[in-house]
């Protein structure tokens, strides 16, 4: 039977179907049977994807000392995460560091002081040693007993990350990372042979004496001289690499640079199976950030029988290509899903998010599988709002923004109505045009403060005429630009701004499933005599939208008054917007809400609990009481750049909306990278509930900081309040004192008070 399928799978993929014709003449049946299994076997398996790596299969996921984007590298935590969270093949890197005698430990820097303490349990025991023709002063593995080493607790080695698991875990040697983990692949790597030798310890004999139950099966080195010494020498599942250095470095064995050896890709097929090397030399990027075409490395490697694997991949890289969007998942896919090669293996910090990229994102394009939106299949998933379009690419709320947005897949585009000076309704994110365009330049004159606005001066849109503002630049700045993650600098001043008008045009033509129109400070603008309700319902009545059946409605507010008036509207969704944090509902809360709004929006803080970075729980209640109330819940706003996100979530915004998705439970997603979003639901893996062998889950609430050292997290902020209805009709927030020095961003200056009575009377008799 197993040659008989075999020759029906090979009918399908070569044609040679003339043995399946002769046999179907003289057995009927059995072809039938035969051709039914084949069926059912393709339907278990609706993607059978043909990888373009050196064999034919996945990508290995290589975890540099584990999961040493979160833990201090190749230590008990870091290996077990990476094996827990990631694909079942994972292979674990052990970077080789030898003790005074001869004991293996994994260990990246050949200095230990940046990664361990033991420069303050042993003061006095620094050295300086040459390497490589380098005098370098440190603490040493080789001036050490492995008695001692295992004693010595180790860090966080790399600055910009927590430093929560600081000083609790100890050094580990191969050999407890063989007994303790007990996984079928490890990856050694060599990286100071000749070092060690001129202490007399070898490395070759080190790894030809290990046990028959060490699994390893790659070896690695920069050092040619040890890979050629070792070559033939190994079990036959041993594999050796070549691990390439900067170009301009010397290899010492051969006195040649690596840029040299690298365009003699034969000489190094007599002693080795493949190479390392790094990302860069495979997909180059400019001094922009941006990718420049690919090298022909990998198909040159792979035509004369070399696997190529990749390093220096990293979710929180701050130098990542400005054509991924801050999104890790798509950086890994450049490596292993394009048409012309893949990868054969990624050496990674984050081991879980290049699985989720080679077992969840790989040859989906076509992919017919994605979870629908609600509506009335019985399994859905949250709607995919953005917050002024795709802004986390293009400058917010500009043509090229919604047409990102639109492109990437988003159900419902937003625009945030503003109102220039003449009366002109158009889409912008904030109404002091210093926070997105070039109006501080141009119109610097016109800086002032608005009490009823924000509590900073600005350059706003009512002080302005249209075609004043016509007249300006977008001006893209991302939320952490400072910490040098600027968002796509090429399109800095790209696109234009959309009137209401051109924005409903524009979105009647696309294929969205609905509009989210924002409402921001209109009592105040009605002070100055300008009517945005009024501008707003007038042209989406002039669109048709009041008629509309294929797209949605969504006005959104904060300002209760504007969302009573659109009571008139029966076909338009109400959304209350509670931009401030609480932890929970009142039911009189509940009430007042459900007779001015069908769905809340929430901020991600009261969505989830953060103490310190860390994700320690949910407000469950919260989302529950208003889901029982048969409320919407919207949370955002989604951003994909890893310093917006708790350390829960892995540096991955996919894990973000995983959680939001399936813990928090949300109904709308708002995000400024609507592609993200589209991706993971589009991705088998979104969905938990089905038999994969891997899935994205949502972070688990306070598994991390139960791991912490004690001392080191900060103390749990007081909780949220509960809403009360007085803050449906007047948010909590503190007025600002009346001396400017001492505001802050979490106070409101008080509005003008009879202008805003006066106002929400008048909506009301309009109402």
């Amino acid at each position: 039977m197993p040659c008989l399928l075999s020759t029906i799978y090979s009918c399908s993929f070569d044609g040679g179907c003339s043995f399946l014709i002769r046999m179907g003449a003289r057995y009927p049946l059995v072809l039938l049977i035969l051709l039914l299994l084949n069926g059912a076997n393709a339907a278990l398996d609706p993607r059978v994807p043909e990888w373009l790596t050196l064999d034919g299969g996945p990508p290995l996921v290589v975890a540099r000392g584990g999961f040493s984007g979160l833990f201090p590298e190749s230590t008990k935590f870091a290996y077990r995460f990476a094996v827990e969270a990631s694909l079942p093949d994972v292979v674990l890197y052990c970077d080789l560091q030898f003790s005074k005698n001869g004991v293996g430990f994994c260990r990246r820097e050949l200095r230990l002081e940046n990664s361990t303490l033991i420069s303050r349990e042993y003061p006095d025991r620094a050295s300086t040693y040459n390497v490589n023709g380098e005098d370098l002063y440190g603490w040493f593995s080789v001036d050490f007993g492995s008695n001692e080493l295992y004693s010595i607790n180790v860090i966080q080695d790399d600055y910009a990350r927590s430093n929560i698991f600081d000083g609790i875990l100890r050094m580990w040697s191969l050999g407890d990372l063989v007994d303790q983990i007990q996984h079928p692949h490890i990856w050694v790597n060599v990286e100071y042979d000749l070092f060690y030798l001129e202490h007399g310890l070898s490395t070759e004999d080190y790894i030809l004496g290990l046990p028959e139950e060490y699994s390893v099966t790659y070896v690695s080195s920069p050092e040619v001289a040890l890979l050629k010494s070792l070559s033939g020498k190994l079990r036959s599942k041993t594999k050796l690499i070549l691990r390439f250095l900067r170009e301009d470095v010397v290899e010492p064995s051969t006195r040649k640079t690596y840029g040299e050896l690298l365009k003699d890709l034969k000489s190094i097929k007599a002693y080795a199976s493949g190479i390392l090397v790094h990302k860069h030399q495979i997909w180059p990027q400019n001094k922009d950030k941006y990718l420049e075409p690919s090298t022909s490395l990998v198909k040159d490697a792979h035509a004369i029988g070399l696997e190529v694997h990749a390093y220096g991949f990293a979710n929180d890289d701050p130098n990542l290509s400005h054509n991924y969007s801050f999104d890790p998942s798509a950086e890994y896919l450049q490596f292993i899903d394009n048409s012309d090669f893949s990868v054969d293996g990624l050496l990674t910090d984050f081991s879980p998010t290049a699985s989720e990229a080679v077992a969840c994102f790989a040859h989906t394009k076509n992919n017919s599988y994605a979870l629908p939106p609600p509506g009335n299949a019985k399994k859905t998933r949250p709607l995919i709002i953005t917050h002024n379009g795709a802004s986390g690419i293009f400058s917010d709320s500009t043509d090229l923004a919604y047409q990102q947005a639109v492109k990437d897949g988003a159900d419902i585009i937003d625009c945030w109505v503003r109102m220039s000076k003449d009366g002109v309704p158009f889409c912008l994110g904030s109404t002091d045009l210093n926070c997105s365009t070039t109006a501080g330049n141009a119109f610097a004159a016109k800086s002032n403060i608005v009490n009823e606005i924000q509590n900073k001066s600005g350059i706003f849109s009512f002080d302005l005429s249209w075609s004043e503002i016509q007249t300006l630049k977008p001006n893209l700045i991302g939320p952490f630009s400072e910490e040098r993650l600027e968002r796509n600098p090429a399109a800095k001043n790209a696109g234009k701004l959309l009137t209401l008008d051109e924005f409903l045009d524009y979105a009647k033509s696309s294929n969205v499933s609905g509009i989210l129109i924002g409402i921001e400070h209109a009592p105040y603008l009605a002070t100055i005599g300008l009517d945005v309700v009024g501008a707003i319902s007038d042209a989406l009545a002039n669109s048709g939208y009041d008629k509309e059946t294929k797209q949605h409605v969504l006005i959104q507010s904060e300002e209760t008054p504007v969302l009573a008036a659109f009571k008139k509207f029966p076909k338009f969704k109400r959304v209350l917007t509670i931009e401030f944090d609480i932890g929970d509902v009142s039911k009189p809360s509940v009430v007042e809400i459900k007779e001015i709004a069908n769905a809340v929006k929430l901020r991600r803080s009261s969505a989830t609990r953060i103490n310190g970075y860390f994700l320690s729980g949910f407000t469950d209640a919260l989302v529950k009481r208003l889901h029982d109330a048969k409320m919407e819940v919207y949370v955002g706003v989604l951003k994909n750049e890893f310093m917006n996100l708790a350390f829960d979530y892995w540096a991955d915004p996919m894990i973000e909306i995983a959680t939001d998705t399936w813990s928090v439970v949300a109904d709308g997603l708002v995000t400024e990278f609507p592609g993200t979003a589209a991706a993971y639901f589009k991705s088998p893996c979104s969905d938990v509930e089905r038999n994969l062998s891997f899935i994205i889950h949502p972070a688990s609430a306070g598994e991390l900081v139960k791991l912490a050292a004690v001392g080191l997290v900060p103390p749990a902020p007081p909780p949220a309040p509960m809403l009360q209805p007085a803050d449906i009709l007047d948010p909590p927030l503190p007025l600002c004192t009346s001396q400017p020095q001492f505001r802050t961003s979490r106070c409101r200056l008080a509005p003008v008070a009879k202008a805003k009575a006066d106002y929400t009377a008048n909506l009301a008799a309009e109402g």
